[in-house]
This record gives C-alpha cells, sequence and structure tokens, in this order.
C-alpha cells in the first residue's frame, strides 16, 4: 500500500476544468458559484497505488476523474480487502456516509491505475448555493444505493457477473478479477470458474 505522494499540477487546464464545470452546472450549480470557487479545486496526478484517502481519517476533499479509475476499499485486520465502489473517468468520488455524519472513513480511496484528478473541497457543499448540486448528489446516491441494493439480494453471482458484462463493460474490460471477485462477493477461483462455464 503506497501513501500519498500526489504530484500537484497547475490549474490552467481549461479543458478539464470546462469538463467539471460542465459537470456541476448540471447537477444545478450556477455560473456564479462555479466561477467564486474555481479558485478552490486543484488538479492533481496520482499513481496506480497511491492512497487519496487513508481509512479512519477524516474526509474533506470529493475527486473528479478526469481519467483513470479509483476505488473505495475496507481492508481488515487479518489482511482482508473488501471492494465497496469503483469509480472511472468523469465521476466524482467520495464517500457520502462519512461526509453527512463527519465521521472517519470506514473505507480507504485509492488509485487503481495512473489517475488525474480534480480536488473538490467538500465544504463547498455547505455554501447556500451549493444546495441544489447537494440535493442532486444525494438523489443519484439514493438511487445507486437502491439499485446496488437490488443488484445483490435478487441476482446470483453469475446474475451479478452478466449485469455488469451487459451494462458496465468498461468494468469488466478495466477490473482484474481480484477486484471483480470482491465487488461482486465471490472468491477470485469462483469467478475463474464462472468464466469458464459461460
Amino acid at each position: 500500500m503506497m501513501i500519498n505522494t500526489i504530484n500537484n499540477q497547475p490549474d490552467n487546464d481549461p479543458l478539464h476544468h470546462k469538463t467539471l464545470t460542465h459537470f456541476l452546472a448540471i447537477l444545478g450549480l450556477s455560473q456564479n458559484a462555479i466561477e467564486r470557487d474555481r479558485a478552490q479545486f486543484k488538479t492533481i496526478n496520482v499513481n496506480a497505488g497511491e492512497v487519496l484517502l487513508l481509512q479512519e481519517e477524516e474526509q474533506k476533499y470529493a475527486y473528479f476523474i478526469v481519467s483513470g479509475i479509483l476505488t473505495a476499499c475496507h481492508y481488515g485486520d487479518s489482511g482482508s480487502i473488501l471492494s465497496k465502489e469503483f469509480y472511472f473517468e468523469h465521476e466524482l468520488c467520495f464517500l457520502y456516509c462519512s461526509w453527512l455524519t463527519q465521521a472517519p472513513a470506514k473505507y480507504q480511496i485509492e488509485s487503481i491505475e495512473d489517475t488525474r484528478l480534480i480536488r473538490v473541497p467538500l465544504e463547498l457543499l455547505s455554501q447556500a448555493d451549493w444546495q441544489l448540486a447537494k440535493i442532486a448528489l444525494l438523489s443519484q446516491q439514493l438511487i445507486y444505493k437502491e439499485e446496488k441494493e437490488a443488484f445483490f439480494l435478487l441476482n446470483t453471482p453469475e446474475q451479478r457477473y452478466l449485469f455488469l458484462v451487459e451494462n458496465r463493460p468498461l468494468w469488466v474490460n478495466k477490473l482484474n478479477n481480484i477486484q471483480l471477485a470482491s465487488y461482486i462477493g465471490i472468491t477470485p477461483v469462483s469467478l475463474s470458474r464462472l468464466k469458464a462455464r459461460l
């Protein structure tokens, strides 16, 4: 496990900030608020395996992914790793429960591959003119959590894998068997056997 050796980049990359600006505008954030707070967005590069948020650490930032993949995972005392979620290009990565409760993170956020990010302070979501964006993010997360619950409760491991093949081919192409198996809730060996049967 590698700890933060983040490479800060100049924040004069208009294309990447334009993508984030578009994302925030869709959430309902006004152009005035975006322009006012743009100086607080920080473009960073992280190498594969680097940690952005340590488990049990206070979470201060969300990360908008320009390119690359992040994961939220939990490291058990026995050395086990549970994958909570994977985040891909043009997604915003942060831990909602930790943010809402101001509790230490139960999961670690780290990069799976070399990744370019825009770091956004979570404290911005407390500002009055960010409230529409905050509500939109919470609504998206609630829908996603309901869908993920159904994914696990209503499907066998084989059905879960086939769902990813059909609906999230990027996951199947980019993640290795260990990562996919951890997300589906089976062992890598079971996943290999499942693939061989299909």
